[in-house]
Parts: structure tokens; sequence; C-alpha cells
């Protein structure tokens, strides 16, 4: 965006070395990690102190650093704009990623039925160990064809997608009256045909969001949430981080083409 660093990295952790004249809530010293619009892959950075969040307990440097984008993105997509209920279904397409493996966590601890795609038998017995419900290997399986035996054609509530593509009319396809697609990212294309006669006929909501655009203060109640509701549950062990992997600094780009490959299980953290 305009005015942003072209570093990259939008989630750090660190210690706080200064605070702005204004800022109130963290002081130096801290040990923090922070959601930022650029500039993570360096040693120093700054970050509005709303964006700041205290570590939570027992968890390390690297750990913390995989926590704040999917976790706002998460919070703000499921309680924020949806407003998830116990007891509705959801389906979080790529369960392996940092995204899929942030919702399926949250989605548990709230009650939901959850349902997971991924590539591999393998990713697919890691996502049931988070606590996915019903996971489905897409190289084997048709995850429309599935869920509708599941369902006896009834559907899910939710579908949240970051794959995109020919996934999308599917997700439509399977979704019950007054369900929700929440798309997140589109790994295999944005430009797709679809029939929208069933988002019709069935009341559906299709929408989708990035965090980067948001208001310093929607990203500040974003936060406010997350520690009251999501915090405390790490200290609880009822939620973790899932971090693959970490790589020096200097190995940057060893870890993108890692990451590139799709060999991760939950997110990858760079070490300064």
């Amino acid at each position: 965006p305009k005015g942003v660093t072209d570093i990259l990295g939008l989630e750090v952790s660190g210690t706080i070395i200064k605070v702005g004249n204004k800022v109130k809530n963290q002081k130096v010293g801290e040990n923090v990690c922070a959601l930022l619009a650029g500039g993570g892959y360096s040693e120093y950075c700054s970050a509005p102190s709303t964006q700041c969040l205290p570590i939570p307990k027992g968890l390390s440097f690297a750990e913390a650093a995989t926590l704040p984008e999917t976790f706002f993105t998460i919070w703000f997509n499921l309680f924020i704009k949806t407003k998830i209920k116990r007891n509705q279904s959801i389906l979080i397409h790529g369960g392996t990623s940092g995204i899929g493996t942030t919702a399926i966590q949250i989605a548990k601890n709230f009650g939901l039925l959850v349902y997971t795609t991924s590539r591999s038998k393998n990713k697919s017995n890691l996502c049931k160990k988070l606590g996915a419900d019903i996971t489905i290997n897409t190289k084997d399986d048709d995850f429309e064809k599935i869920i509708k035996e599941k369902t006896n054609n009834e559907g899910l509530d939710i579908v949240l997608d970051i794959v995109g593509g020919e996934y999308v009319q599917k997700n439509i396809n399977i979704l019950k009256k007054n369900g929700r697609l929440i798309n997140l990212g589109w790994l295999t294309g944005s430009e797709v045909k679809i029939n929208l006669l069933k988002v019709m006929l069935k009341r559906l909501i299709v929408t989708g969001s990035t965090l980067r655009i948001g208001t310093l203060k929607e990203k500040e109640e974003i936060a406010k949430g997350l520690k009251k509701n999501i915090w405390p549950l790490f200290e609880k062990k009822k939620i973790k981080p899932v971090l693959c992997k970490t790589f020096k600094i200097d190995k940057v780009k060893d870890a993108h083409i890692y990451m590139d490959k799709g060999l991760h299980f939950g997110k990858i953290a760079l070490i300064i």
C-alpha cells in the first residue's frame, strides 16, 4: 500500500526498546508480538501500540511471531463480521496453512463442527490432531461430494477459503440456506466463472477481507477481542501456536522456497 515500507513482514515478536510519547499500555523492556503493515524482516521495526499484544505465558519469541496475522484475521472474520455460533458447521480449506491451523483451533474451542481440506493423507491426519472432526484429502476425494453425503445434502453454515479458482462454485454449492462464504485468499486464481443463482435461492452471503486496508481503530478492536477471549486459551493449553520450522534471517530465500513447495504445516518463522 502507499506509504508502506517495501521491506516484507507483517508480524513480529520482540522486546520494546522505545515507545511514543502518547503510548500508555506498553513500556520499554516488555516482550510483545505485533501486527505490522510491513517491515518485519528487519532487526528493528515500529508498530502501532494498539496492535501490540503481550506474548502468552510459556511461548517462545518464534512461536509468538506466528500469532498476529492469522489470529487477527480469523477473529475479525469469525467473530466480528460473521459472529459464529455453537454447533454451526464450518469447512476450512487449506487446513494445514497458517490460516487453517488457527481457524481449526478457534472453531473447535467455540463449539463448531469442523471440516477441513488438505492435499495429502499425512496433512489430513495433522488437521485431525488439531481438532478437525472431518478431514478431506482433495488429491483423492471431491470435497463437494463428501460434504453433501455427510450432511444429507443439507450443507454447511460457513466456508472459509484461501484457494479460490474452481473451489468457489463448489463452496457455493455446499452452503446451506443463509450460509456464508468467506474468501481470504486466491491461491489458484481470483477470476472465476460462477452461477450466482444459488446465492439468490439460498440467500447466501459471499464476503472477503484483508487486514492491511483496515483502520487502526478496527485493528485495535480485534486486538482487544483476542486479548480477552483467545490469549487466555494459550495459558490453558487449549490453543497452541503451530510453528513448523525456523530459518535464520540470512536464509530467508530458503524459507520462501520451503513455503512455496507446500512442505509446511502451520507457520514458518525467521530468526534474527
